[in-house]
């Protein structure tokens, strides 16, 4: 790791500089750039969820929960048990999971994602890039404490962007 303060190039993992003695700590994470990497890594995930959290009981029969994503207009569901995010179905996973099969019997339990990876409305925007381009998400649950306050799609963050640049 190179020193902020001397240049020198140090050991990895050296808490501070073996030639001055700046403290190296923190200085490896990446500073932004230029405004808009700051804006990334700045803005926060707050008001970005367009769409309200549409909501589905883990027991709903996934011809239900598809039956409602259709009449909302709307890719995907949140699963709760009581408050609490318990899944999340999406088209993907009907088509992945559900292709040619018959839908009787078959709970939204039975084949929804469980444990989602999920955001806090206090996230950056980057943090939701990252997570949706690792996990290859296009809908991640927005919650706080546990409880789903809302979806963050790609398209969410893809307008968010074209406000930053634009």
């Amino acid at each position: 790791m190179i020193c902020p303060a001397c240049g020198y190039d140090n050991i990895a993992g050296d808490d501070d500089c073996a030639r001055c003695g700046t403290p190296l700590t923190g200085a490896d994470k990446p500073a932004p750039h230029t405004r808009f990497e700051a804006r990334l890594v700045g803005g926060r995930l707050s008001g970005l969820a367009s769409h309200s959290p549409r909501t589905v009981a883990p027991d709903v029969a996934v011809a239900d929960a598809v039956a409602t994503m259709r009449g909302d207009g709307v890719d995907a569901v949140l699963v709760v048990d009581g408050d609490r995010l318990k899944g999340i179905f999406t088209e993907r996973d009907a088509l992945l999971k559900l292709a040619g099969r018959s839908l009787a019997g078959i709970t939204v339990r039975d084949v929804m994602t469980k444990d989602p990876v999920v955001l806090r409305e206090d996230d950056t925007i980057a943090v939701a890039i990252n997570k949706m381009a690792v996990g290859g998400f296009r809908h991640i649950p927005l919650v706080d404490a546990g409880r789903p306050t809302g979806i963050v799609t790609a398209r969410d963050v893809f307008h968010r962007i074209a406000e930053i640049v634009g």
